[in-house]
């Protein structure tokens, strides 16, 4: 019987637990609505910046003469409105595997999303029993690295893993002491990950010896 090899999971959410970049393509454009912009996004464009904090992606997606604290206004209101109504869609066997995998390991989540995100993930997906506690940019004002220290030294974890999409969630877990797995069928690359998945049965595997 397989042992495992960590005793606790961090997870990134976007590229890694579901894809929501529709959704949040419709919350950028209503803000623009609301706001009479002349401007919309694509999926295209916002998968480009997934991994990034809000106010970078607007640094790099927004009109240079917006009204940038009523652009967050109206975000924050679209976000409201439309991620517990649309929210995203799941990677293949997440739902299905993560139970059991609450029962064997700690789960946590650590994201740069707004303050809102994490918890808009999990009552959307009903997913909030099996996570032990969550960290995001939105609502800590911390870098990655930082959230996950935190919670690796707040939790006494020994040997926690990170699990995410980007070449900037690697750099954020070896900056925290923490290996990661790298999902390939994310959101972005990533080259100096310890381990690599293309499916989430792949990253459950990884947990094992």
């Amino acid at each position: 019987m397989k042992k495992p090899r960590f005793d606790s999971v961090i997870f990134d959410m976007d590229g890694t637990l579901w894809d929501a970049v529709d959704t949040y393509r419709d919350i950028w454009n209503t803000a623009y609505q609301a706001m009479g912009v002349d401007a919309r996004v694509t999926r295209r464009q916002l998968l480009e910046c997934m991994g990034m904090t809000l106010d970078r992606i607007a640094a790099k997606l927004n009109p240079p003469d917006i009204d940038t604290r009523r652009f967050y206004n109206e975000i924050r209101k679209a976000d409201d409105l439309l991620m517990p109504r649309q929210g995203g869609i799941l990677y293949p066997g997440v739902k299905e595997m993560l139970p059991s995998l609450a029962s064997q390991f700690r789960l946590f989540m650590v994201s740069n999303c707004g303050d809102k995100g994490l918890d808009y993930f999990l009552d959307f997906t009903g997913l909030r029993p099996y996570f032990t506690d969550l960290r995001s940019y939105g609502a800590t004002l911390k870098l990655k690295d930082i959230n996950i220290r935190d919670l690796c030294r707040e939790y006494s974890l020994s040997s926690p893993i990170y699990v995410g999409d980007t070449d900037g969630d690697c750099r954020s877990a070896h900056a925290a002491g923490v290996p990661m797995i790298h999902v390939t069928y994310g959101f972005g690359r990533c080259n100096d990950a310890e381990f690599q998945a293309s499916s989430f049965a792949e990253v459950v595997d990884s947990l094992y010896v």
